[in-house]
């Protein structure tokens, strides 16, 4: 597919189903592997991204068996079978982060490499917090980026204490990597945040996957999380809730157009910080209802603009900039200065690209300022980011001429992401 060109919604009222979360899917990868017994992972995310992370386990001698909707791990009790190995993690952010900390707590020697993307995203806070304690790191391209070699600290025993301090302006990644993988050390493990980020949702879905698994996360201070020496995982069946992320794309079409979506299974208890993108959209004049099925998203005639801080669901900066040129006033978006540095720097994307629709927009350090407007027929650069294509997709359903080039990057986590938006178009 080169190129999709967006069509108009035939439906006012539409139902989708969306994958598994992403988030949810890798730690619960992660963690299974770690755990004793046998772990079934029920709704995982069929995606490049899980995909890679599957593909990691299995090269690291982890039994791992694909039953359709369902994954089954045979953890080994925080300990790696192959004691060598090279993995490839593609440009999923979360299979590079969370298996180098892995990796670095094991008593083994391993390759990691990645797709050119994620070796051009940041990792040096976390390779420095793991060089601190012991894991030894020889770098094939440039400091502290992949491709590397990583030679795990093994340094096993009980009684002991192990600290990390770690700084997460760049990404959360960093902290949830530390975490999950502390049990493997059977130590006590201290992290402490040194930066000034406050935005902790993906840490939040980390400590409760943890917990599911049987180790609590214990806070003595506000920015210090402690695994107690001894903790440890147990095989369990976990149920992954559907991609908050990927239904938000949904939402913002039933606000952009006017129309009623209902994503399956996402409900207001969801544990995924992207749910606060609903609090957005009612704020902008959105009526949301909680169903049986789902939750429920109705669009008004105008939408509202609104300025708002989102650094604790920045995925949605995306979302947001795709339906703020159908606003009354504008949108401006701040506290998303970190987003310069993921799969692009997506700062700069929404500029770029909502430019080239005619939008006026003015970028700022840590966000955006949108002026409203009618965007006008453009070809849309995604960067191979799916959330740009994703996004900008949504504006398309509300305009003329919109195509968006290099549609198949959402294969990274949504692959059915235009056959949906297909299926609502006829």
């Amino acid at each position: 597919m080169s190129g999709y060109k967006v069509g108009k919604l035939s439906k006012k009222n539409i139902y989708v189903n969306v994958p598994g979360s992403k988030s949810i899917t890798n730690r619960a990868l992660m963690i299974a592997a770690l755990g004793k017994g046998v772990s079934h992972i029920s709704g995982i995310q069929k995606s490049d991204d899980s995909g890679h992370f599957i593909d990691c386990l299995i090269k690291l001698g982890f039994s791992v068996e694909d039953k359709g909707d369902t994954v089954v791990i045979e953890g080994n009790d925080g300990m790696i079978p192959n004691k060598k190995a090279q993995i490839y993690t593609g440009s999923a952010g979360t299979a590079a982060r969370f298996l180098t900390a892995m990796l670095a707590m094991s008593d083994g020697e391993y390759r990691i490499d990645a797709a050119e993307q994620m070796q051009n995203r940041p990792m040096k806070d976390l390779i420095s917090a793991l060089e601190s304690c012991g894991a030894v790191f020889e770098f094939h391209n440039k400091p502290y980026s992949l491709p590397f070699t990583v030679k795990g600290m093994g340094n096993f025993g009980y009684g002991k204490e192990l600290c990390f301090d770690i700084n997460i302006d760049k990404s959360s990644q960093y902290l949830s990597a530390l975490m999950m993988a502390a049990p493997m050390t059977h130590k006590r493990i201290v992290i402490r945040l040194t930066g000034n980020r406050k935005a902790k949702s993906y840490v939040v879905i980390t400590e409760k996957v943890m917990k599911e698994f049987g180790t609590d996360i214990i806070h003595e201070k506000e920015d210090e999380y402690i695994i107690e020496a001894g903790a440890s995982y147990t095989g369990c069946r976990y149920h992954c809730e559907p991609d908050v992320s990927a239904a938000c794309y949904f939402y913002a079409m039933a606000a952009a157009c006017g129309i009623s979506a209902v994503v399956y299974g996402v409900h207001s208890d969801s544990m995924q910080g992207d749910i606060k993108f609903l609090d957005v959209l009612s704020d902008m004049g959105c009526m949301i209802e909680e169903t049986d099925e789902g939750i429920c998203v109705t669009g008004p005639e105008k939408l509202k603009g609104i300025a708002v801080n989102m650094s604790d669901f920045s995925d949605q900066a995306l979302t947001l900039s795709a339906i703020a040129p159908f606003t009354d006033t504008g949108v401006t978006i701040t506290g998303v200065g970190h987003i310069r540095n993921q799969e692009s720097d997506r700062i700069m994307s929404m500029y770029n690209e909502l430019g080239r629709m005619g939008i006026k927009c003015t970028a700022h350090d840590d966000g955006i300022t949108i002026e409203p407007g009618m965007p006008k027929p453009a070809e849309i650069q995604t960067y191979n980011d799916h959330r740009v294509a994703m996004s900008y997709a949504v504006t398309g359903l509300n305009a003329e001429g919109i195509v968006i080039n290099d549609p198949g990057c959402c294969s990274k986590t949504f692959p059915d992401y235009f056959k949906v938006l297909d299926e609502l178009c006829k």
